[in-house]
């Protein structure tokens, strides 16, 4: 009998969080949720595994602290996947993951980018197992992204 893959989900808040929960909804495995702590977060994360971490953005001492706490769920949760919508606060997790654990990346590129790449998609592209695109357009900026259509 084969284990169920164990699939950490990490986004920002807000529409890249939005994004995430629609693109991964009816997925099957282990799940677990990483992303900032807010109200709203609080609410809807109650009673299902998650980690909040830090939103650095943009603030060095902060993505020392998200790094670290990035490293700490990733030591014990051991993900198979990582499927994340950005932003930055989540570059953390995607590249530990890959380059420490192993970890297949699934990168969704936001709808918001539609004329130019993310910090986080120009960042994760070259490590992504899966780069998803919701702009046609932006295949010049990704050549080997999937297109996907918006979510």
């Amino acid at each position: 009998m084969s284990r169920q893959k164990k699939i950490c989900l990490v986004s920002s808040i807000g529409g890249h969080l939005h994004e995430l929960t629609k693109a991964t909804h009816g997925i099957e495995g282990e799940i677990y949720w990483v992303t900032s702590q807010n109200l709203t977060t609080k609410e809807l994360f109650k009673g299902t595994k998650h980690y909040f971490i830090i939103d650095p953005f943009k603030t060095k001492w902060k993505y020392a602290i998200n790094a670290v706490q990035s490293l700490w769920h990733l030591l014990k949760e051991r993900p198979d996947v990582i499927i994340s919508a950005g932003a930055g606060m989540a570059i953390p997790t995607l590249y530990f993951g890959k380059k420490l654990f192993g970890c297949k990346i699934i990168y969704i590129e936001s709808a918001a980018s539609v004329k130019e790449m993310s910090e986080s998609g120009r960042f994760i592209y070259k490590h992504a197992d899966l780069f998803l695109i919701q702009w046609e357009e932006m295949r010049k900026y990704y050549p080997t992204a999937i297109y996907t259509g918006l979510l």
